[in-house]
C-alpha cells in the first residue's frame, strides 16, 4: 500500500527474507539507487541488531521489520538525538493511533506498553562535516506476534486481541514519520523535545535503575543535547550514556 505522503515511503524495497534491512539500505545507499524516504521491508529479518548489540526477536511474517533512509544534512552532528527523539516519536503516534494512549517511549528509543517492550529503534548515521549526511533508520515493531520467548515483549494484537493488517500500518507508519521528519527540518526542536519528555517511560516516578552493576533509587528529569539521560541519584543530577544505566522492570 502506497502511503498519502510526499517522499517518505514513496520508493519502497520488499525483501521476503534478509540477514538486516540496515545493512541492506546500506547497500543501496553505496550504490546510489535510494532517494530519501526510501524503505526496505523484509518478512523475516535473521541478523537484526538492537540498540545494545543484542538480537531483535521477530516472527517471520507476523511483524514490521525495516529501515528508512534520510539525509538529514540540516542537522549537526551534536543535534543527532532529535532524529531520534523524531523517530521515536512517529512510532508512538502509530501506537496512539491504534488505541494505545498509554504507550511510551523508553529512553533512548524503545517504545514500551505498561512495562512491556512493543517494538526498537536503531539509528545508524553517516558523519561529514559536523553534520549528518545520512541516516538509516531501523524499525522493529511487534504487529502480530502473540508468543514471545522474553516475559516483557508484547505486540498490537497481544494487546488489542485482533490482527491488524501490516500493509496498512507501515503505511500509516511512513505516514506519520513523514510529519515527524518535517517537525524536524523546520527547526521545532524544543516541540519534538517536549513531547518526547511528555511520552518518556517512567519521566520524573521515582524508580530503580542499574548503575555500575548495583540497584540504586532515582528519578528521571530529562534528556541533555547530547541524548543522555538526566536522572537524580543520591540527590545529584547525573547524565548517563545509553550503556551507563539500565531499568529495573
Amino acid at each position: 500500500m502506497v502511503p498519502n505522503t510526499l517522499f517518505m515511503g514513496q520508493q519502497q524495497y520488499f525483501l521476503p527474507t534478509c540477514d538486516s534491512t540496515n545493512t541492506e539500505a546500506q547497500k543501496l545507499l553505496n550504490k546510489n539507487e535510494a532517494t530519501e524516504g526510501c524503505v526496505v521491508l523484509t518478512a523475516q529479518q535473521t541478523k537484526g541488531r538492537g540498540q545494545r548489540g543484542n538480537n531483535w526477536e521477530a516472527e517471520p511474517g507476523k511483524n514490521i521489520t525495516l529501515s528508512v533512509i534520510l539525509s538529514p544534512s540540516f542537522l549537526l552532528v551534536r543535534q543527532q538525538f532529535y532524529l531520534n527523539m523524531a523517530v521515536s516519536l512517529a512510532v508512538l503516534d502509530l501506537v496512539r493511533e491504534q488505541g494505545l494512549i498509554q504507550g511510551q517511549v523508553k529512553w533512548p528509543n524503545d517504545l514500551y506498553v505498561q512495562d512491556r517492550k512493543l517494538g526498537g529503534i536503531l539509528i545508524e548515521n553517516t558523519i561529514s562535516n559536523q553534520k549528518i549526511q545520512q541516516s538509516i533508520v531501523g524499525i522493529g515493531l511487534n504487529i502480530n506476534q502473540t508468543n514471545f520467548s522474553s516475559p516483557t515483549a508484547t505486540s498490537l494484537a497481544a494487546i488489542l486481541e485482533r490482527e491488524l493488517d501490516l500493509d496498512s500500518v507501515v503505511a500509516q507508519l511512513m505516514e506519520y514519520l513523514e510529519k515527524r521528519y518535517l517537525e524536524l527540518r523546520a527547526g521545532r526542536l524544543a516541540k519534538i523535545k517536549f513531547d518526547y519528555l511528555r511520552a518518556l517511560y517512567r519521566y520524573q516516578e521515582p524508580h530503580l535503575f542499574v548503575v555500575n552493576g548495583e540497584q540504586v533509587p532515582g528519578q528521571i528529569q530529562g534528556v541533555d543535547e547530547e541524548g543522555k539521560l538526566a536522572v537524580e541519584v543520591a540527590q545529584e543530577l547525573r547524565f548517563f550514556g545509553f550503556k551507563e544505566i539500565g531499568f529495573v522492570i
